[in-house]
């Protein structure tokens, strides 16, 4: 089965999230089974273009011009990367925006050059795609454009984060020179917007999403960010494919980010490692003491609201009690950064490193005991699983993917990998918390089973690729 990738990142040429994680991890799963998979991505200024050859060059019409655009491509893997160069992305310094928190005024300008374009390489290059994957709001207009230029392929359309939707002004599709049907638009008469995302739902064959609990989420209004009831529309064409992880970068036995390897057979490395990192964070060496971690954008919605606001600040109150140590690794939220500066200046047992690094992160993740996740939702979610698979038993909100990767040690001693919040709040983070530091000092051997089973779960893409292998064949291969 020919299948086209189009994915506005994708590791290891491009990232700002998980999004990119996903298409360089899945992508060559599916070829691994024998499948033909093509990546579309914009091709970035920091791309290294070593390996890169030349692979087509056409033109794409938009409202004032044809657009001159060239691909260039690269096998890695076992899949063809197939990089779009046009000035709105070889003359950018970001994917999205100059930061984070600046995006391009342009942005639907581009992407829509760049949905546009992802079809006529199709047409341009001859690759005979059964099946056209697109990923989050960047790739929405895809489906309308194969419609428009004639092709047969069938689409399948992932939501890796719902609350990101490609909302812009009803004008701004002008600059196309197309006319979209009303699935584009979301709102009427002066409201009316144009929403990508939700276009893409509409207009796909299917509709999937990273988790299984997540997929049910999405159609609830809590969780629906206002397209829940299109879900539920479509729920017969919607599905939660679970993502994997990267089981060669994220492996303790091996970990190129630090020399103290272990596995779930010999977990001596593990305990050094701690040690190293309590020292070079500031934290009194012990191994008597449950070391808790978080890596994460501070934000509200990775819990930080709950941990910190309001009348009940549960991290300090948690703190106070000296039974257990936290290192904190991320940056966001300026007002949330501070406190947890303050905080760590009046508590021994806190160490706050804002600032990312890979290097720190997959230390973190080896030396911790625990890792901390109360987000207020996480589609799929990876540091729960890089936290399994590291022997780092999550204390996490059940919720999306977390639920569907993690199984409580409370009601269910015998199977248990970790702690699941319900209904997050200062005080159901605080019942997790001190039920995995009782559990560190009152159940070693227990607590020795569960790392074993958390370290030997399998959360590798094999199983992912077969579901969405499974899930093309239901569409059908048109030869």
């Amino acid at each position: 089965m020919n299948i086209l990738m189009v994915s506005s990142e994708a590791v290891p040429f491009s990232k700002s999230g998980g999004l990119a994680d996903v298409l360089g991890a899945l992508s060559p799963a599916l070829a691994k089974k024998g499948e033909s998979v093509r990546v579309f991505m914009p091709m970035y200024s920091f791309i290294d273009r070593k390996g890169f050859r030349k692979s087509s060059e056409f033109l794409v019409p938009m409202l004032a011009s044809e657009e001159k655009v060239y691909t260039l491509s690269k096998h890695l893997g076992g899949v063809e990367y197939v990089g779009l160069c046009h000035p709105f992305f070889t003359e950018r310094s970001g994917i999205y925006g100059d930061t984070s928190f600046t995006p391009y005024p342009d942005n639907a300008e581009r992407f829509a050059l760049f949905a546009k374009a992802s079809v006529l390489y199709l047409k341009a290059s001859g690759y005979d795609a059964d099946i056209v994957h697109l990923h989050d709001w960047t790739a929405g207009l895809v489906p309308f454009y194969i419609r428009e230029y004639g092709l047969r392929a069938k689409t399948v359309f992932t939501i890796h984060n719902l609350a990101y939707q490609g909302d812009f002004s009803n004008y701004d599709i002008v600059l196309t020179g197309d006319r979209l049907p009303d699935a584009f638009f979301s709102g009427n008469a002066a409201a009316r917007r144009l929403n990508m995302l939700k276009g893409g739902i509409e207009e796909s064959d299917k509709v999937t999403t990273v988790s299984p609990t997540y997929a049910e989420e999405i159609q609830t209004e809590r969780f629906g960010c206002g397209l829940d009831w299109l879900l539920r529309e479509r729920k017969e064409d919607l599905s939660g494919i679970l993502n994997g992880m990267d089981t060669h970068e994220w492996n303790p036995k091996a970990d190129k980010f630090f020399p103290e390897h272990y596995s779930s057979r010999d977990m001596a490395g593990k305990k050094a490692l701690k040690a190293r990192v309590q020292a070079e964070n500031g934290l009194e060496v012990r191994d008597d003491i449950p070391l808790f971690a978080m890596i994460s954008r501070i934000a509200d919605q990775k819990g930080y609201a709950e941990l910190l606001g309001g009348n009940h600040p549960v991290l300090e109150e948690l703190l106070a009690q000296g039974d257990f140590q936290m290192l904190i690794v991320g940056t966001g939220d300026e007002h949330y950064e501070a406190k947890l500066r303050e905080l760590a200046s009046r508590y021994g047992n806190l160490s706050v490193r804002i600032a990312f690094s890979t290097k720190v992160a997959h230390e973190t993740e080896g030396a911790a005991d625990f890792f901390l996740m109360p987000s207020r939702y996480e589609p799929c979610g990876l540091n729960q699983m890089y936290s399994l698979h590291y022997g780092t038993l999550p204390v996490a909100h059940r919720t999306g993917g977390l639920a569907d990767t993690i199984i409580d040690i409370t009601s269910d001693p015998a199977s248990g990998t970790g702690f699941l919040i319900e209904n997050l709040s200062a005080e159901s983070i605080s019942d997790g918390v001190n039920r995995a530091i009782k559990y560190y000092n009152e159940e070693k051997e227990a607590m020795a089973k569960a790392i074993k089973r958390a370290m030997t779960t399998d959360l590798s893409w094999d199983k992912s690729a077969s579901e969405y292998i499974e899930l093309y064949n239901t569409l059908g291969k048109r030869r």
